[in-house]
């Protein structure tokens, strides 16, 4: 008897492409009550079950949703606290007749079927879904075998490998992602409810009908915005002094900086200027040349392609991921959500370069690499154990990727290209003096060989102008000495990259979340974006030739000074976040409560993603990590309802129009 066996993917597009790489051109037929849906009949040979009868379908992401009963969900029809223990049901989606009709396809296919295989994406999310199908299923046909296939891309091989291989799924995964789903219900609608309610009426009338969300990744996401912002705010500048030196050898000018960097003493820095300059002679105490390197870049994570793509490739990091997922679902590139950075040493990295060749852009340095200038990449310190970096599956032609799907695209090549490369090599000159008793240094970069930096143009690594020959003990009398002053200025306002920066370090949302929270604190109004250095931003004025020369001595009075050397603008047409009126009085207002952890910082948050961590590797269960989260939050929400006037005052603070409140 043939077996049939029920297929089930988390998207139509991976759907109908695993379909065909199984079963040649696979018949499609329509699914009843939803049009982008398809079922995929064919034959299939698996090691495993022998020849098979297979039906490939699909989902569309979650098909259940958690919520509370129904009498719990009018906002008016309790009081917030009651829920953190209010009774939660499953539900089919019922509100959406795709997700209904999507049910109802697996559940008519299940009873026909005697093994059931799920093609979800693998990764925690992907192994709820998965278990939602399994529950439909199972419900149908209690009989059924139950497998899940393990793949990191949809290339043709890969595919099938990955159906010759089952696996069981993951119920350890399933359950923290559960336990995550319960506590964002029960925190985000108690303290969402509790602070629009109390809050609305003292909004401006545009917003009267406003509802003020909470989210237990959104807050401390928006505190990281407000913290930077409230920074620069606050920011004074304070005046500092140092000193130069400058001199000629062989026609080459040399700098000579203060190793001391400044001081903020005026006189002080008199002192030691006016000892310089009667000292006269400055003498080398140390000269260095050595080789030196940059390191090429580590392979590709999902935190990584985020904060690269906001920086170089002006794309919001929710747009870089969204594209991600199509190339990905178009088999261009892997599986983009990883948090690993090590390749395994089994897999053939040779085969995906000798793809790139063809491309007028980088194929020529990819076959440079094929011809004897490869080198395994480097190993970071992250391996999630589910997929590899992120890499070019198949080479795609520029023409047939949209705009966004081109910059992309090249980066992930470039970056592939780069990780199996070799590093950059350089010389380094180094040179000391001591001129009055106190020294200075510069330095001097000659770069030998590119090597990656060809194929990456995202990293810099410029020759500097030549040091002439310096001998140690050698004397000579600077050509040009100045004491000049300049300010401290204020941070920047956090730029995308580094928020992103800020919520991995923090343990805030995953790498496949930290986009969807950026854009939901947007799309609440909490913050806004703009380009970086917009108008009126104190970030423009960051210290571009911070000291204004008022030489004394020698030469001519100088402009620049260390802090002149970093620049400014920026770069890619980089995103920078300023918080909104709302988004600081929410901040203040938590933050005046006197909260042993407020929950706009991190640490709440960041426990509970650890303690999710701690479901997976069987530390804890489900139910431990849902009671003691809620306890935490609830001690806050008890304080923050006895001290609402304390929220209330940072609204009117800021928020309140001067004839309200």
């Amino acid at each position: 008897m043939v077996n049939r066996i029920l297929c089930v993917a988390e998207k139509p597009s991976i759907a109908k492409a695993v379909a065909n790489h199984l079963g040649g051109q696979a018949r499609a037929e329509n699914v009843r009550g939803i049009q982008w849906v398809k079922n995929y009949k064919f034959d299939y040979g698996f090691q495993a079950w022998g020849q098979a009868s297979v039906t490939f379908t699909s989902v569309a992401g979650h098909i259940q949703n958690l919520d509370f009963h129904t009498r719990y969900r009018k906002w008016t029809a309790c009081q917030p606290a009651e829920l953190f223990e209010a009774p939660t049901q499953i539900y089919l989606a019922n509100m959406y007749q795709d997700k209904k009709a999507i049910a109802s396809n697996i559940e008519q296919q299940a009873r026909y079927a005697s093994i059931l295989f799920i093609w979800t994406d693998c990764d925690r999310e992907g192994e709820h879904i998965g278990s939602e199908v399994r529950e439909i299923a199972l419900k149908a046909n209690p009989n059924m075998q139950v497998w899940r296939a393990r793949f990191s891309n949809i290339e043709r091989a890969h595919i099938i490998q990955a159906a010759g291989a089952p696996i069981r799924l993951d119920d350890a995964q399933v359950n923290a992602v559960s336990a995550r789903i319960e506590l964002d219900l029960r925190l985000g609608a108690a303290f969402t409810r509790m602070q629009t309610l109390a809050l609305q009426g003292m909004l401006p009338q545009q917003d009267a009908k406003k509802v003020i969300s909470y989210g237990s990744c959104q807050f401390p996401t928006l505190g990281f915005v407000v913290d930077r912002y409230l920074r620069v705010r606050n920011f004074v500048p304070e005046q500092f002094w140092y000193i130069k030196v400058a001199h000629e050898k062989d026609g080459i000018n040399v700098k000579f900086t203060w190793k001391r960097g400044h001081l903020f003493d005026r006189m002080a820095v008199v002192i030691i200027f006016e000892r310089c300059l009667l000292s006269k002679l400055a003498k080398v105490t140390k000269t260095t040349k050595k080789p030196t390197k940059k390191w090429r870049p580590l392979p590709l994570t999902t935190v990584e392609l985020q904060k690269m793509g906001s920086r170089f490739l002006n794309m919001t990091s929710q747009e870089v991921m969204t594209t991600a997922e199509a190339l990905y679902t178009k088999g261009w590139i892997s599986y983009p959500r990883t948090e690993t950075d090590q390749f395994d040493r089994g897999m053939d990295l040779r085969k995906l370069i000798e793809r790139q060749q063809q491309d007028g852009r980088w194929g020529q340095f990819a076959q440079g690499l094929m011809n004897g200038s490869f080198n395994q990449p480097r190993n970071g310190s992250n391996n999630d154990k589910a997929h590899p970096p992120i890499h070019p599956v198949n080479y795609v032609a520029p023409t047939a990727l949209n705009d966004s799907e081109r910059k992309v695209y090249e980066f992930v090549v470039r970056r592939f290209l780069a990780c199996c490369s070799e590093d950059a090599v350089g010389e380094a000159t180094d040179v000391e003096i001591e001129y009055g008793g106190e020294s200075f240094a510069t330095h001097g970069l000659t770069v030998i060989a590119r090597n990656y930096l060809d194929v990456y143009p995202y990293d810099k690594w410029e020759s500097s102008q030549s040091l002439p020959r310096f001998s140690v003990g050698e004397t000579f009398e600077p050509k040009e000495v100045n004491m000049d002053d300049g300010e401290t200025s204020a941070p920047g306002y956090l730029t995308e990259p580094e928020l992103i920066a800020l919520m991995d370090a923090n343990g805030i949302g995953t790498d496949a979340t930290m986009a969807e929270h950026i854009a939901k604190i947007k799309e609440r109004e909490y913050v806004i974006a703009r380009p970086k250095g917009g108008a009126g931003s104190r970030a423009a004025t960051a210290e571009r030739g911070g000291a204004r020369g008022r030489g004394r001595g020698r030469g001519r009075g100088g402009r620049g000074g260390a802090a002149a050397q970093n620049g400014g603008g920026a770069a890619g047409g980089m995103q920078e976040f300023i918080p909104t009126t709302l988004g600081i009085a929410l901040i203040e207002g938590y933050n005046n409560v006197g909260f042993e952890t407020s929950l706009s910082k991190p640490f709440l948050r960041k426990e509970m993603e650890v303690q999710m961590k701690d479901i997976c590797e069987g530390r804890s269960t489900r139910n431990d990590v849902v009671q003691s989260n809620l306890e935490k939050y609830r001690s806050v929400f008890v304080r923050t309802t006895q001290q609402i006037n304390v929220l209330k005052a940072a609204v009117r603070k800021y928020v309140v129009q001067p004839n309200q409140g």
